[in-house]
C-alpha cells in the first residue's frame, strides 16, 4: 500500500513538473511576443526608438553647444570694439592723379577714441582715414603715430565712452591654445570671425605689400591657423578670455591658414610710449641681423648657435646703420651678438624682446663674437627712425 501511494505521488510530481515547465515556456513565449508588440507599437507611434534617437541627438547638440559657447561668448564680448578702416589716398598714374581706396581693420584701445592698427594700413599723413564701428557709425580719423620697428600704427577719432579691448600677455600664451581672429575680411565682410590655435611663437618673416612694391622685416611674431584674409590686417587676435594677444598683420600667400600677428606685449610698449610722449619711440642698436640657429651654425662652422648674426642679406643695405651706436663701437658684418647686459640672446629671449625692456638713451653692455673670439662693448641706445 505504501509503495503504491509512493508511486502515485511520484507520478503526480512528474506530471506537475511537466505542467509547470509548460507554463513557464508558454509565459516566456507570450512575454516575448508581447514585448515585440510593444516595441512595434512604440516605433509606429513615435515611441521608444524615436525617443532614444532624439535623446542621443539632443545630447550631441548639448555637447556641441557647450564646446562652442565659450567662443560665442568671446565674440560677443569683443566684436563691439573692432572697427573697419577705409583709407583714401591720391595716386599718380599716366592719366594724372586719382583717388585709391584700401581697407583694413583695427580695434579700440581707449574709450576716448584711440585705435590700434597696422602701419601698412595707416602710415601716410597725406591719406584720409574713415573708421566704421560695429554699430555702423563712421568717423574721420587722424594718424597719430607709427612704430618704426613694428607694423603698428595709432589712429584717433573724436568719440567718447567707446568699448575697449584689453591687451593680454602674449608671452604667457601656449602653443595649441585656442585663438579667435576678427576683422574686415577682403574689405567687404566686416566683423568676420575665424578660429584656430596658436601654432608657433617668435617667427621671423619678410612681409610684402599686395603689389610687391614694398617689404618689411618682422620678427618675434605669433603664428596661427586662424584664417587671416586681406582686410583683416590690424584686427585683433584674441584668446578665449577675449584678451588681445596679437595684432593680425600678414598671411602666407602660398599656403592655407598660415597667418601671423604682432604679439600684444610689443603693442603694449608702443602704446605706453605714445601715451607718454605723443609718439612711438623705439631704442635701437643700429644693426640688421638674422637669428642664429643650430642649422646655420653647423653649415657655417660658427662657434655658437645662439645670438644674432649681424648681416644684411641685401647688397644695397649695409648691415651697420651709419652713425648708429653699433657703428660708433665698430661692430661689423658677421659679428655674432650673444648677450645684452646679463641676458643671453636665444630662441626664447630674442634681441627684439630684450630691447623692449630698455628706453632710448639707456646704456647697455653687449657681448659678441668675432672670428671666434669673445668681445664686449658699451653703447648708448639711440632712437629708431
Amino acid at each position: 500500500m505504501y509503495k503504491q501511494v509512493t508511486e502515485k505521488i511520484k507520478n503526480i510530481m512528474k506530471n506537475s513538473k511537466i505542467y509547470i515547465g509548460m507554463v513557464i515556456i508558454t509565459g516566456l513565449i507570450f512575454g516575448f511576443l508581447g514585448g515585440m508588440l510593444g516595441v512595434w507599437w512604440m516605433i509606429q507611434y513615435g515611441g521608444i526608438e524615436n525617443n532614444v534617437i532624439g535623446s542621443v541627438i539632443q545630447k550631441k547638440e548639448t555637447v556641441k553647444l557647450t564646446e562652442d559657447s565659450a567662443i560665442i561668448d568671446t565674440v560677443k564680448k569683443v566684436q563691439s570694439a573692432v572697427v573697419s578702416i577705409t583709407v583714401k589716398s591720391e595716386v599718380q598714374s599716366f592719366y594724372g592723379p586719382s583717388e585709391q581706396d584700401s581697407e583694413g581693420s583695427g580695434f579700440i584701445i581707449d574709450k576716448n577714441g584711440l585705435i590700434l592698427t597696422n602701419k601698412h594700413v595707416a602710415s601716410s599723413n597725406t591719406s584720409s582715414y574713415i573708421v566704421t564701428t560695429y554699430k555702423g557709425e563712421t568717423y574721420d580719423a587722424k594718424l597719430k603715430a607709427t612704430d618704426p620697428l613694428n607694423d603698428l600704427a595709432i589712429l584717433k577719432i573724436e568719440a567718447k565712452d567707446l568699448p575697449v579691448l584689453e591687451l593680454g600677455d602674449s608671452d604667457d600664451m601656449q602653443i595649441g591654445q585656442r585663438v579667435i581672429a576678427i576683422g574686415n575680411a577682403l574689405g567687404e565682410f566686416d566683423n568676420t570671425v575665424t578660429t584656430g590655435v596658436l601654432s608657433a611663437k617668435d617667427r621671423d618673416i619678410t612681409a610684402s605689400s599686395g603689389n610687391g612694391s614694398s617689404s618689411e622685416e618682422l620678427s618675434g611674431l605669433l603664428q596661427t591657423d586662424a584664417a587671416i584674409n586681406q582686410g583683416n590686417s590690424g584686427g585683433p587676435l584674441v584668446n578665449i578670455l577675449g584678451q588681445v594677444i596679437g595684432i593680425n598683420t600678414a598671411a602666407a600667400q602660398s599656403a592655407e591658414n598660415l597667418g601671423f600677428a604682432i604679439p600684444s606685449n610689443m603693442a603694449k610698449s608702443a602704446i605706453a610710449s605714445y601715451q607718454k610722449s605723443g609718439k612711438i619711440s623705439r631704442p635701437m642698436i643700429g644693426v640688421r641681423y638674422i637669428s642664429n640657429s643650430k642649422e646655420i651654425a653647423e653649415q657655417n662652422s660658427l662657434p655658437s648657435s645662439e645670438g644674432v648674426i649681424v648681416y644684411s642679406g641685401n647688397q644695397y643695405l649695409s648691415a651697420i646703420i651709419s652713425g648708429s651706436p653699433a657703428d660708433k663701437i665698430g661692430l661689423k658684418q658677421y659679428d655674432i651678438i650673444i648677450q645684452i647686459d646679463d641676458k643671453k640672446i636665444n630662441a626664447e629671449n630674442t634681441l627684439r624682446k630684450i630691447l623692449l625692456n630698455y628706453k632710448v638713451g639707456d646704456k647697455i653692455k653687449i657681448k659678441y663674437l668675432r672670428d671666434g673670439k669673445e668681445k664686449t662693448a658699451t653703447l648708448k641706445l639711440s632712437e629708431a627712425n
